[in-house]
């Protein structure tokens, strides 16, 4: 990626104990994303790719337009902040994923989410 197209992405999750029956195998996890623009070049995101495996190792694939129904558009500089969520089987697993985006110079170019963990507390050590 040139150094003009810079998306950076941060990531916090949590477990929602409030939502989640772990009886009936459902974990419940927010997860809380900030998209940097540290290059020099505005961008807008597009689209979104998911990649969510619990500790069972099934995968579920996620793909849309956008994130929570917005496609930001964000000048160098700029943050763009969101908390969505997923379900999964197990009191552990991981997500990773990709969001495409345009620049205004007409390039496209993927911002890599790196893996993060999802995880009940007090049971990874």
């Amino acid at each position: 990626m040139p150094a003009n197209h810079q998306i950076e992405v941060e990531v916090e999750s949590e477990f929602i104990p409030g939502q989640s029956s772990p009886d009936e195998k459902r974990y419940v996890f927010a997860y809380t994303i900030t998209i940097s623009n540290r290059g020099s070049v505005p961008a807008k995101l597009l689209t979104r790719h998911w990649l969510i495996t619990d500790g069972n190792g099934e995968i579920q694939e996620v793909r849309g337009d956008g994130v929570v129904g917005v496609q930001p558009h964000l000048k160098p500089g700029q943050s763009f902040q969101y908390t969505s969520g997923t379900i999964i089987k197990t009191p552990v697993g991981t997500m990773q994923g990709s969001y495409q985006m345009v620049a205004d110079d007409g390039s496209k170019f993927d911002a890599v989410i790196a893996p993060f963990s999802l995880a009940v507390p007090g049971l990874v050590h």
